[in-house]
């Protein structure tokens, strides 16, 4: 069963689009984050990797229709975050500028060509998609997700809770705030070829679910049974998991990474030298027709075996661009190293 982005319009809001899936050394002392495994994770870092560009096999035709087909395919040398952009970092790029966030602002539905008079209230409110397991066993991804008046990157569960000092990956950002902090820091976010690229990391392709301690996924039964055998229920903070060969954390799992290519199922096998993505005409995402969605990456800790198998480098979604959930996070890539 694949994985699904709806769109929630019970109230009749089209915006409420829904994912559900589901280094250097002296850089990665280790900090004091555990959790109840007592895994511990590495210290978060602002250096990025170094990425010598190569030909790799893009895509699969192994599980969903939509990764392949695989082809070989070029990418130029280029650096990326050696993890997600975590709630630190993005309380620095907030502080710095005073940027608000999509989520932090109210619904205006007639973007939307909606009557606000038909629309609840709290519907209208600032605020995000947000996993809630349900209390009972249940196939409905409607049952999954709710949206949360004051939900956003500092209150990832709502209000309360404040994140902005962790180092969890920042979630519930729109595309657009993606690109305002890229820009601050002087970055970019990569193409879907260099995110897999450098997810792959030369190593051979796989359609097994990660075992715990290489990746954040879901183990058990979803959406019912989490068995934490990873040591997470949710988010996990960055670096708790084993880095890939190019030095790179939780390229796969921990929550879905969003590039800069615009999505449409399958992949142009004649588009293999540096290819970034197709144009905005070409756009279509049969689970939003209408809608020009992005490309993200990897899976989340949503993804588990019986439900979705996302959770490896070729696989991808397309990612409503205007709004933002609780599994859906970024990294950037650079054509220099930062200063």
């Amino acid at each position: 069963m694949p994985c699904y982005v709806l769109k929630n319009c019970t109230l009749a809001i089209g915006a409420i689009l829904l994912v559900s899936c589901a280094g250097e050394e002296g850089e990665e002392e280790a900090s004091t984050n555990t959790n109840e495994k007592n895994r511990v994770c590495a210290q978060p870092s602002s250096k990025p990797v170094a990425i010598v560009g190569g030909y790799f096999e893009m895509g699969s035709s192994a599980v969903y229709p939509e990764e392949g087909p695989a082809r070989t395919t070029r990418v130029d040398d280029f650096y990326m975050d050696r993890h997600e952009v975590t709630n630190r970092q993005f309380t620095e790029f907030i502080e710095a500028t005073g940027y608000v966030t999509t989520a932090e602002k109210p619904v205006d539905p007639t973007v939307f060509g909606v009557d606000a008079s038909l629309v609840p209230a709290e519907m209208l409110q600032p605020g995000s998609a947000v996993f809630m397991p349900p209390d009972t066993p249940s196939t409905r991804y409607l049952d999954w997700w709710k949206y949360i008046p004051g939900a956003n990157w500092r209150w990832p569960d709502g209000p309360g809770g404040d994140a902005s000092e962790k180092d969890n990956p920042v979630v519930h950002l729109s595309y657009n705030d993606m690109l305002a902090y890229a820009k601050w820091k002087g970055g970019r976010l990569p193409t879907e070829a260099e995110w897999e690229y450098a997810a792959q990391g030369g190593a051979e392709k796989s359609t097994a679910q990660p075992e715990p301690g290489s990746a954040n996924s879901w183990q058990g039964v979803f959406p019912a049974v989490n068995e934490q055998s990873d040591g997470f229920y949710g988010l996990a903070p960055v670096g708790c998991f084993s880095p890939n060969a190019m030095g790179l954390y939780d390229m796969v799992g921990n929550v879905w990474e969003v590039t800069a290519d615009i999505y449409r199922p399958g992949h142009d096998p004649a588009d293999a030298d540096n290819p970034d993505g197709p144009s905005e005409a070409n756009a279509y995402d049969p689970l939003n027709p209408g809608l020009v969605t992005r490309v993200m990456k990897g899976g989340s800790y949503l993804c588990a075996s019986n439900y979705c198998q996302r959770y490896r480098p070729e696989a991808r979604q397309g990612r409503d661009p205007g709004m933002g959930a609780s599994n859906v996070g970024f990294r950037l890539a650079y054509d220099q190293p930062p200063s």
